[in-house]
C-alpha cells in the first residue's frame, strides 16, 4: 500500500479515519405521536384530494395508507371527540369497583347482624332472669304486713 492510497482513503499519519459517521445507534426507536388536530388535518386533506392524488400526500407527510384506515375509525367510533386523550394508566374496570363496594355493604351488615344478635342474646338472658326472680318473689315465705 502506497502512501497516496492511504491519504485517498482518508487516514492521516496517526491512523484515524476522518469524516465517518459516528458508530453509535440510538438505544431505541422512539415512536412517531401525532395530535388530534394533525390527524383531523390530514384526514380533511385526504378526503378532498383526488383518489390518484392521495398517494403523493402519504408519501409527503410519510404515512401508510393503513393509518389513515385507523383514524378514520377513530374518528367514526366517537364522532363528539374522535381524537380525545386517553389517560394513561390501567383501565378502570366497572366490575372490579362493584365488587369492592358490595364487599363493603356485606362487611357492614355483617357487623351489624353480629351486634343484633349479641343485643337480642342480652334480651334473651335479661327475660330468664327477671322469670327467676319473679318466680323467687312468688314464692317467698315472708308475710307483707
Amino acid at each position: 500500500m502506497s502512501l497516496e492510497m492511504t491519504a485517498v482513503a482518508g487516514v492521516h499519519d496517526a491512523g484515524r479515519m476522518e469524516n465517518l459517521p459516528d458508530p453509535e445507534v440510538a438505544p431505541r426507536a422512539v415512536k412517531r405521536t401525532f395530535t388530534a388536530a394533525y390527524k383531523k388535518r390530514i384526514l380533511a386533506e385526504y378526503e378532498a384530494t383526488p383518489r390518484g392524488d392521495r398517494s403523493a400526500l402519504l408519501r409527503r407527510e410519510k404515512l401508510y395508507s393503513s393509518l389513515i384506515g385507523k383514524w378514520k375509525a377513530q374518528a367514526a367510533a366517537s364522532p363528539g371527540a374522535p381524537f380525545a386523550a386517553k389517560r394513561p394508566g390501567p383501565k378502570s374496570d366497572t366490575a372490579a369497583k362493584e365488587l369492592a363496594a358490595l364487599k363493603a355493604v356485606n362487611e357492614r351488615l355483617e357487623a351489624q347482624l353480629a351486634q343484633s344478635r349479641k343485643v337480642i342474646d342480652v334480651q334473651a338472658k335479661l327475660s330468664a332472669l327477671l322469670e327467676d326472680l319473679s318466680k323467687s318473689a312468688d314464692t317467698d315465705p315472708t308475710p307483707m304486713p
